[in-house]
């Protein structure tokens, strides 16, 4: 068993670029391995800004050794008369690299074919790598790449050395003019070499030792995480840790230090989001807080070099980010100077989407649709104050030609909210408008008050009608405003909020809310029905990524999923039911039934005759149909699905009689049309669950 490194050295890359990097060069050699049977006892792989690094152990030195029988053409054909060769045995023999000697006979269903042994295996698992690697790595997909000197090959960044090493020997390749072999180069400071590896097993004692790279980014985000809370117990406070900065950090270090810096105190007056976005997108540092959960006038920021002279250190990185903050209190400052009044009017001269006019059109918009939805009594039960709905709508928007967020647009939203409380705006109007964009994926929450949840459906809704009445529909993976978002973002509240609304509703009261004069590319019903069928099937995505069954899914959307609280909530009911021993045969019977009805009911109305029952058992389905029926109604109100499903067991069997023994498809134009509107009276209460036609039984 052999060992296998190989080291990619490059011009730094973006932190972005590392983790997709990782699980490409991971999944491309093991699909190598894989495809010529090299086994192995690990592989992994590992980044920094100047390197992906792939180890592989216990790997297979060559490919295994086996003998393989190729049958060739018929004996008759391969031996003429007097028992010499043909040309087709000799070019089979050619072919498969034996001698027309070796050849013998193999007796098969088909007749006796002339066939020849032959071991196949053996090749070295460096020659498999040396041939490979460079298709490999130059095909290494990134969102950028790039091509450099007089070399046509496209990397994320220059490539600057190949280190591969099977054990002691080096895999000898070519790729970028670059000529693999065992020299890495080591941190521009604390070791920059070149360092020469002897041997594969050496490769991360060198690293560490020699060249002062710390190579693994687990490695990294410890000493970042060890070492910061070791100096925030210097300030007696604790750091702020982000998931999403950590990994930034760790990405953006071969020698990862952890500073500890200060600043000014008197810049705890502005907002502490406002000092973090700017500590963590232009300094990539930490805030530091208190045990009471305030801001403390500190910061953690990581370094790539262990100086010499520390303070020094800390000194710039609190030069810089005083300027910083210094920008953040001149934006703050001139803010709050302005108005709600004066940031609606300067809306006007903001284009929201081309001919869908000004951002203060939209607010407009917003304002009037807001207070609609806060009227309807499925949102909210009718609750949210129709005045500060409208407040909330006008003034959504407000915030993006303020001063902050022109430079921290991430802040959009959540400015608008702190500036509404400063500025004496309605509070419940001024909570909701830092939840507009929420949820802002399919991790993240939904608004937590119910009229910021109103304000981002209204938002998501005009983004929808407008971009489909102007043809920007979703295709492929083209998705440029994010539409499909919208559409999971409003389909997520209604059910997490267990609010009751037809979404048709919504979009057209959404779309009946823009300008007349608007030169919409589709029609609007066009549009509307473009943009329903669209918002369906968002909706079972939804629901087939919460790992339901794909058929039980395709049932409840067939049955309606206009309310959609009331579909998530049936299809839980249905999930519950399929797990039950019955429900097979129940789904079996009721998918009878549609299946009769959509191809002999045309006209059936469900209002069937009882002195045209002729036959005790369509009596006495017509009569567990009236029970049923009265017991339907009463679930169905009361949203009792689960009951409502259970209902199949008691009807069931009448169902099977019924078949067992009337002639539904009766010579009788009459007896044939009454038996239709039975089957479709019990169609129409229990097909408002699920298409039980899309099960398969």
């Amino acid at each position: 068993m052999s060992h296998f490194v190989l080291e990619l050295g490059v011009e730094e890359l973006p932190a972005r670029f590392l983790a997709s990097l990782e699980r490409e060069l991971n999944d491309r050699f093991a699909a190598l391995f894989a495809e010529n049977g090299l086994t192995y006892d690990s592989i992994a792989v590992s980044t920094t800004p100047r390197r992906a690094v792939l180890h592989v152990r216990g790997l297979l030195e060559a490919t295994p050794v086996r003998e393989e029988v190729a049958l060739g053409p018929s004996v008759k054909a391969a031996f003429d008369a007097d028992g010499n060769p043909t040309k087709a045995a000799q070019g089979f023999a050619r072919g498969q690299g034996v001698d027309v000697a070796d050849l013998f006979q193999q007796e098969t269903p088909k007749g006796v074919y002339v066939a020849a042994r032959k071991t196949v295996g053996g090749a070295s698992a460096s020659s498999i790598i040396a041939e490979a690697a460079p298709a490999i790595i130059g095909s290494l997909p990134f969102p950028k790449r790039m091509h450099w000197g007089e070399s046509r090959f496209l990397f994320a960044r220059p490539l600057r050395w190949v280190l591969a090493l099977m054990d002691k020997e080096v895999v000898s390749f070519k790729v970028a003019d670059i000529e693999s072999g065992r020299m890495t180069v080591g941190h521009r400071v604390h070791g920059k070499g070149p360092h020469e590896v002897a041997c594969a097993c050496e490769y991360d004692k060198v690293l560490a030792e020699k060249c002062g790279v710390t190579v693994s980014g687990a490695d990294r985000r410890k000493v970042v995480i060890e070492g910061g809370n070791e100096l925030a117990k210097t300030v007696n406070g604790r750091i702020m840790w982000k998931d999403s900065l950590l990994d930034e950090v760790q990405g953006l270090s071969e020698h990862p230090v952890p500073v500890m810096g200060d600043f000014d105190p008197s810049f705890l007056e502005l907002p502490s989001i406002v000092l973090l976005t700017s500590m963590e997108t232009h300094q990539k540092s930490f805030g530091v807080e208190g045990e009471d959960g305030k801001l403390l006038p500190h910061f953690l920021t990581v370094s790539n070099v262990s100086s010499l002279e520390p303070a020094l250190v800390k000194k710039g990185w609190e030069r810089v980010l005083r300027a910083r903050l210094e920008d953040a209190r001149f934006y703050w400052n001139t803010d709050m100077k302005a108005s709600f009044e004066v940031w609606k009017e300067k809306l006007d001269h903001v284009i929201f989407l081309g001919p869908l006019g000004s951002m203060g059109d939209k607010c407009r918009r917003l304002s009037a649709l807001c207070e609609w939805l806060a009227a309807q009594p499925g949102i909210a039960g009718g609750s949210v104050n129709a005045a500060s709905a409208a407040v909330a709508g006008r003034c959504a928007k407000a915030d993006l030609v303020s001063q902050m967020v022109g430079e921290f647009d991430t802040l959009q939203g959540i400015m608008g909210t702190i500036y509404g409380h400063k500025m004496g705006l309605d509070p419940v109007a001024a909570d909701a408008l830092a939840e507009q964009y929420l949820p802002a994926g399919p991790e993240t929450p939904v608004p937590a008050t119910d009229l910021g949840a109103i304000l981002s459906m209204a938002d998501k809704a005009d983004t929808l009608v407008g971009c489909f009445g102007l043809g920007n529909i979703p295709t492929g993976a083209a998705d440029p405003f994010a539409l499909r978002r919208c559409a999971l973002g409003i389909a997520r509240i209604l059910i997490e909020k267990g609010w009751r609304l037809p979404v048709e509703e919504l979009f057209a009261k959404a779309q009946a809310l823009y300008a007349e004069d608007i030169r919409w590319k589709l029609e609007k019903p066009e549009a509307l029905a473009k943009l329903n069928e669209f918002f369906a099937g968002r909706v079972k995505n939804l629901f087939l990524t919460q790992g339901n069954d794909t058929l039980l899914v395709e049932a409840v959307m067939n049955a309606g999923s206009s309310d959609v609280w009331a579909a998530s909530r049936r299809l839980a009911a249905l999930v519950t039911e399929a797990a039950k021993p019955g429900f097979a045969d129940n789904a079996q019977t009721f998918k009878r039934v549609t299946n009769i009805l959509r191809k002999q009911g045309a006209g059936a109305t469900g209002a069937f005759r009882a002195e045209l029952l002729a036959e005790e058992p369509e009596k006495v389905l017509a009569a567990a149909l009236t029970d049923m029926a009265a017991k339907f109604d009463a679930l169905w109100a009361e949203d009792r699905f689960d009951e409502l499903l259970a209902l199949m067991d008691g009807i069931r069997p009448a169902v099977d009689d019924f078949f067992n023994g009337v002639m539904v498809m009766a010579e009788d134009p009459e007896l044939r049309a009454n038996r239709l509107d039975l089957l479709q009276a019990l169609l129409s209460k229990m097909g408002r669950l699920a298409d039980f036609s899309a099960l398969q039984m």
